[in-house]
């Protein structure tokens, strides 16, 4: 049986000045997931949000998953902060970590679920080994760092060996696309095994702030995409 399909759209794109709001107003257009990425100018170079944040979302009152994105190194000293701040999933890029499986161990045993982050060139093969471990495989279709970018076509191909790889499992693992993800390749993206979709400009950055509705027409139209797609 197919996942069911769920729209992540990532808050690195919102307007921070109204962040609440923002995150509400896509949650209540149909948004499944709050995407949350985290740079510390080290890993990546750029420098973005930490715990307080998504503390905050939590007391503003979002109730929906938070996927918690972690581009730092080392990841397992800002682990247990996410955790206590409200985190549903946490993932890490596998090159920053000096010890995949203990952080992955570390992740659940704070009561969150644990992922894997695969840049454009980085290999599959940490998979083989903690297959049993892992909630969520995320695959990078930019180059971590920075919002807005264009789409690398390479991604569809890793996204078909992933997808054979959690099958051959038999294991209820989602696999996550993240990085120029629009409506208008979205069809293409699930088609090629994904089925949780992080968006960030494409659905905030439509420059389209005095339009009350324009949250509702872009993910209803990704929805659209989406359900033209065969299971």
């Amino acid at each position: 049986m197919a996942a069911e399909d769920l729209i992540a759209p990532s808050i690195l794109s919102a307007n921070f000045a109204k962040l609440g709001e923002e995150v509400d107003n896509v949650l209540a257009a149909g948004a499944d997931i709050v995407h949350f990425d985290v740079m510390d100018n080290h890993y990546v170079p750029n420098l973005t949000i930490g715990p307080l944040i998504c503390e905050a979302l939590r007391k503003h009152g979002v109730t929906a998953p938070i996927d918690v994105h972690l581009m730092v190194k080392p990841v397992d000293r800002i682990v247990p902060d996410f955790a206590q701040a409200g985190a549903s999933y946490i993932t890490f890029h596998p090159e920053a970590s000096e010890h995949v499986d203990r952080t992955l161990q570390l992740i659940h045993n704070e009561g969150c679920k644990a992922g894997l982050v695969f840049n454009p060139a980085t290999p599959l093969s940490y998979l083989e080994y903690v297959m049993d471990k892992v909630d969520m495989v995320l695959l990078m279709s930019v180059n971590p760092g920075f919002g807005g970018q264009s789409f690398i076509p390479s991604a569809l191909d890793k996204l078909r060996e992933v997808r054979q790889m959690i099958d051959a499992s038999g294991r209820e693992i989602r696999l996550e696309i993240d990085g120029g993800v629009k409506v208008d390749n979205i069809a293409e993206i699930k088609a090629a095994g994904a089925d949780t979709f992080v968006s960030g400009s494409g659905i905030f950055g439509k420059g389209q702030d005095n339009d009350p509705n324009r949250y509702d027409t872009i993910i209803g139209k990704m929805r659209e995409a989406l359900g033209s797609v065969g299971s």
